[in-house]
């Protein structure tokens, strides 16, 4: 049987409208995505940022600070926390490469071996995440330990428990420099502390109050928060929400020093990567004007640091605050 040929020229119309109207909606769904793609906050640590974190963790130290607090004032807050259970589980909240996750459950794991321990880890930069992944396949000790991984925000892994409905507890949650990063941080605390069990703890390490960030980034908040870091808070800011919130918590300070001389020599490599760490900018010298650069590295020799034997020693005490459940 044989169609009009007024007939086939209509079908064949109305199968190019067709094809054309899905080419336009395709074309609309990509669109859309690629809007999302773009107004999506980026993850702190990307590019030369990286390379800053990673210089100034190993140039800072800060993590044999943190881990020397570790040993010194924990083992005994992980045994209270311990008593009458059999399993802990634990919560990294920006864990970053997982230096400091992976200290923490070797201390819980030495000073109780009876007790099982499970890690879920909240790291929304795929290549830290990476990173802490080959570190449990080079410690074999860490292999022993169930671990789920949630390479999202605080906001995504909060979106991800409440549309999951089932809440996991734990009786350990970190938040270790971190909450730079958080829009808004006294709900992201009120959050993470519902999820602790009876007799636990929220472990938040933070800059401290009065400390060479406090004191950079207060000074210069206009000219510095305007990426990753929407806004700036010390520890003591976060004291006063959680006064606000009505949360019980001890205080612990430890105290630190950088050397940052490098950062006063123009065209030292090492100084400019750290200066781009320390300001969250691509260039220091390319990105803020000389006025800028001149007022900052004023600030930073004179306010926010200390001189001895010809060193610039920069503040980076830290405060950790202990909330309990």
């Amino acid at each position: 049987m044989f169609l009009p040929v007024r007939t086939c020229s209509f079908v064949r119309l109305i199968v190019d409208f067709a094809a054309l109207l899905n080419t336009f909606l395709i074309l609309i769904i990509c669109l859309d995505q690629q809007a999302a793609a773009m107004s999506e906050k980026p993850t702190a640590y990307e590019g030369r940022n990286l390379l800053g974190f990673q210089f100034y963790l190993k140039h800072s130290e800060e993590h044999k600070v943190i881990q020397g607090f570790v040993d010194r004032v924990l083992p005994g807050v992980f045994k209270r926390i311990a008593q009458g259970k059999s399993q802990m589980d634990i919560l990294g909240v920006g864990s970053g490469g997982g230096e400091i996750d992976a200290h923490i459950l070797s201390v819980i794991g030495s000073e109780l071996p009876a007790i099982s321990l499970s890690a879920d880890i909240v790291e929304p930069s795929m290549e830290l995440s990476d990173n802490f992944k080959a570190l449990v396949r080079r410690t074999p000790s860490l292999q022993k330990i169930p671990i789920s991984w949630h390479t999202v925000t605080c906001e995504g892994f909060e979106k991800q428990v409440k549309d999951n409905g089932n809440v996991k507890r734990f009786d350990l949650i970190h938040m270790i420099q971190m909450l730079y990063y958080v829009k808004d941080y006294p709900r992201m605390i009120q959050f993470f502390h519902s999820l602790l069990k009876d007799n636990s703890k929220l472990l938040i390490v933070h800059e401290g109050a009065g400390s060479g960030w406090d004191i950079l980034w207060k000074t210069y908040r206009a000219e510095l928060c305007t990426k990753t870091v929407s806004d700036y808070m010390s520890a003591g800011d976060i004291k006063v929400h959680l006064n606000q919130l009505g949360l019980r918590y001890e205080e612990h300070l430890i105290s630190s020093t950088m050397d940052i001389t490098a950062c006063f020599t123009k065209g030292d490599e090492m100084g400019e990567l750290l200066l781009d760490f320390m300001t969250e900018q691509d260039h220091f010298y390319q990105s803020l004007t000389p006025d800028l650069q001149t007022g900052i590295l004023d600030l930073l020799r004179n306010k926010c640091s200390t001189e001895k034997n010809g060193r610039i020693l920069f503040d980076n005490s830290l405060c950790c605050l202990l909330v309990y459940s």
